[in-house]
């Protein structure tokens, strides 16, 4: 996996001071796309066990409430292999702090065997992330003022709640 950007001390992308990782590879192309660079799989540097190890790093201070990933798209397989072991180290670590992730796949899709997101990690990745922002960026639906999102399609799903209820409950907070 590549990925584009990593940012320190973000406040966009979540609740909080966040480590945002930007992940390459997104196979949606969503027209309006605010980086169409990190479309191709092949875009920035490697994510490897230094990389890993700057983002830990990143995450210790008590003032960083959490992980942000998006992208390209943190969903396409061959990123969520990656991610899925990645994830399980911030939260060995970091129990208290929080995982957002966006995907331009709506979470119905993540669940459903044989769509294209679907993976042997899908599962694991889901259960690894607090805040779930789904859905594909659509420019007729763009609103400037949505917070954490860019069009009115999509959700920010609170996991945590979905997975204790069986049912989508969106993030409120």
């Amino acid at each position: 996996m590549n990925y584009g950007e990593i940012k320190n001390c973000d406040i966009a992308n979540g609740i909080g001071v966040r480590v945002t990782l930007f992940v390459s590879g997104c196979t949606n192309r969503c027209p309006g796309c605010f980086q169409p660079e990190t479309w191709d799989f092949d875009y920035g540097e490697p994510f490897t066990v230094e990389t890993e190890g700057k983002l830990l790093e990143m995450l210790a201070p008590s003032y960083i409430n959490g992980l942000t990933l998006l992208g390209g798209d943190p969903f396409e397989p061959p990123n969520q292999r990656v991610l899925a072991p990645f994830l399980r180290r911030v939260h060995a670590l970091y129990p208290n702090k929080t995982v957002w992730a966006f995907t331009g796949f709506v979470y119905e899709d993540l669940l459903r065997d044989g769509s294209h997101p679907r993976c042997e990690v899908t599962d694991e990745m889901l259960a690894l992330v607090d805040v779930l922002v789904d859905g594909p960026f659509l420019e007729k639906k763009h609103e400037v003022g949505l917070r954490f999102r860019g069009s009115t399609n999509q959700r920010l799903i609170d996991m945590n709640k979905t997975r204790q209820q069986g049912r989508v409950v969106l993030w409120d907070d």
